[in-house]
C-alpha cells in the first residue's frame, strides 16, 4: 500500500508519490467461523453515485440531528433522514470534490478540487469562497461560521451566511503533507486544529492558540520518513481526548489543560473510536487494538482482518464495528475482539467508518450504497 502526499510552496502543489514501487498487495485473512450473537436486518438504503475515486482517502460524512449529509466523488450532495432513509433533498453541484462535507443541519460546505470552498443551504448553493490551497479536510459548520484547514497548513473562519472570511491563521511546517483528511474540531469553546505532529486548541473568534500539544514527532533521514501529520477521527471521554499521528503514534492528552496524558507507537492511518475504558483502533495491517483508556496499556489485540482493509472502528451503544475493503462489516466483541456478528454489505467495499445512528449502523461502500442495519 502507498499514500500520496503533497509538497505546499506558496498556493502551488505538486504531487509526490510515497513509494515509487508498490508490492504486490497481501492476500487478505481469510473470514473463520464464529457463533453469532446478533440478528442483524436491513432497515432501508439508499444509491448514491461512487462516493470516492481516491479510495485510500474516503469522502466523509456529516451527521446532524437524525439527517446524515454525504456529497460523491463528482458532487452530488444527498441529505438522509437516517431513521427512514428518505430522502429531504439532492443537490448536484458537477464539480469534483476534494474534501468531504460538513454542516450543522441548516448550512452546509464542501471543497471542490479546484480549491473552492463551497457553502450551502435548503438544496442551494449561497456563496462560493476560492482557497489559496487545496484542502482535504472538511469543514467544520458550527457558531454560525465556517471553518478551513488547507494543505499549507492554514486555518480559516468565514461568516456561514455571507462567507467573509474573518480571520486566517498559519503555521510554518514540514514541506510535505499528507493527501488525507485530517482533525478538524472542536471541544467546549475551542477550535481543535492538527497542524503537523501538533494538537492545537484555539480560539474560534480570531484563531489565537490557547494551547498545543505533540501528538506524533517527526523523523527520518528525508522529507518523506520525516512527514507527521494527525489524522481526522478522534475519540473523546469526557475531557480526554485522544488522537492519531499517522503511521508513527496514538496519544491521549486532557483537552482542558493541553497536557499529554500518554503516547504508544503504532503503524496506522485511520482514526480511532472508544468507550469509557477502552480506546480502539485500526493498524494498516488491518490489525485491530485496543488499549486501555487511562494508561495506554494493550487490553487485546486482533489479527483476524489482516490485509483486509479495515476502516477506523466505531464504538456506540455497547456495539464496536469496523468495516473491511471486501464490503463487510464486522461486529466486535469490545470486551476481547472476538467476532459477533457480520454481514457482507456491498462488495464494492466499505467507504467509510461505520456510524451508529438511533438504533440503526448506517454503511456507505465505494460505489455509493447508503444501508442501514439494525443488530439485536
Amino acid at each position: 500500500m502507498s499514500w500520496l502526499f503533497y509538497a505546499a510552496v506558496g498556493t502551488l502543489l505538486m504531487g509526490l508519490v510515497a513509494c515509487s514501487s508498490t508490492p504486490d498487495k497481501p492476500t487478505p485473512t481469510a473470514l473463520t467461523d464464529f457463533k453469532s450473537q446478533l440478528s442483524i436486518s436491513k432497515a432501508w438504503s439508499v444509491q448514491l453515485g461512487a462516493i470516492s475515486a481516491n479510495t485510500s482517502a474516503p469522502l466523509s460524512y456529516n451527521l446532524t440531528e437524525g439527517r446524515l449529509a454525504l456529497v460523491t466523488g463528482n458532487g452530488l450532495i444527498s441529505l438522509i433522514d437516517t431513521e427512514t432513509g428518505a430522502e429531504s433533498w439532492r443537490l448536484a453541484l458537477d464539480t469534483p470534490i476534494a474534501a468531504g462535507i460538513g454542516g450543522d443541519g441548516e448550512r452546509f460546505a464542501v471543497i471542490s478540487k479546484a480549491n473552492e470552498l463551497i457553502a450551502l443551504s435548503n438544496a442551494k448553493v449561497i456563496w462560493r469562497f476560492k482557497l489559496p490551497a487545496s484542502s482535504f479536510t472538511s469543514p467544520m459548520v458550527a457558531g454560525g461560521r465556517v471553518f478551513v484547514l488547507t494543505a499549507d497548513r492554514t486555518v480559516m473562519a468565514f461568516d456561514g451566511a455571507s462567507g467573509q472570511r474573518l480571520w486566517s491563521q498559519q503555521r510554518a511546517g514540514d514541506p510535505l503533507v499528507l493527501k488525507q483528511a485530517g482533525i478538524l474540531t472542536s471541544f467546549q469553546d475551542k477550535l481543535l486544529v492538527g497542524l503537523s505532529g501538533r494538537l492545537v486548541a484555539m480560539n474560534p473568534a480570531n484563531g489565537v492558540a490557547m494551547w498545543e500539544t505533540t501528538i506524533g514527532s517527526s523523523r527520518g533521514t528525508n522529507e518523506v520518513e520525516r512527514l507527521v501529520d494527525l489524522v481526522a477521527g478522534v475519540s473523546r471521554v469526557n475531557n480526554v481526548i485522544c488522537a492519531r499521528a499517522f503511521q508513527t503514534s496514538v496519544t491521549c492528552v486532557d483537552a482542558l489543560k493541553g497536557s499529554n496524558l500518554w503516547t504508544r507507537a503504532t503503524q496506522g492511518h485511520v482514526g480511532l473510536s472508544g468507550s469509557e475504558t477502552l480506546l480502539l483502533g485500526t493498524e494498516s495491517d488491518s490489525k485491530l487494538l485496543a488499549w486501555q483508556r487511562t494508561s495506554g496499556q494493550v487490553a487485546w489485540q486482533s489479527e483476524a482482518f489482516r490485509f483486509r482493509g479495515l476502516t477506523a472502528p466505531y464504538w456506540a451503544a455497547g456495539q464496536l464495528v469496523v468495516g473491511d475493503d471486501l464490503g463487510w462489516a464486522h461486529w466486535i466483541d469490545a470486551s476481547n475482539g472476538q467476532t459477533i456478528g457480520r454481514i457482507q454489505v456491498d462488495a464494492s467495499g466499505i467507504a467509510m467508518t461505520p456510524v451508529r445512528v438511533g438504533k440503526n449502523w448506517v454503511i456507505v461502500t465505494k460505489s455509493g450504497l447508503v444501508q442501514a442495519l439494525r443488530a439485536e
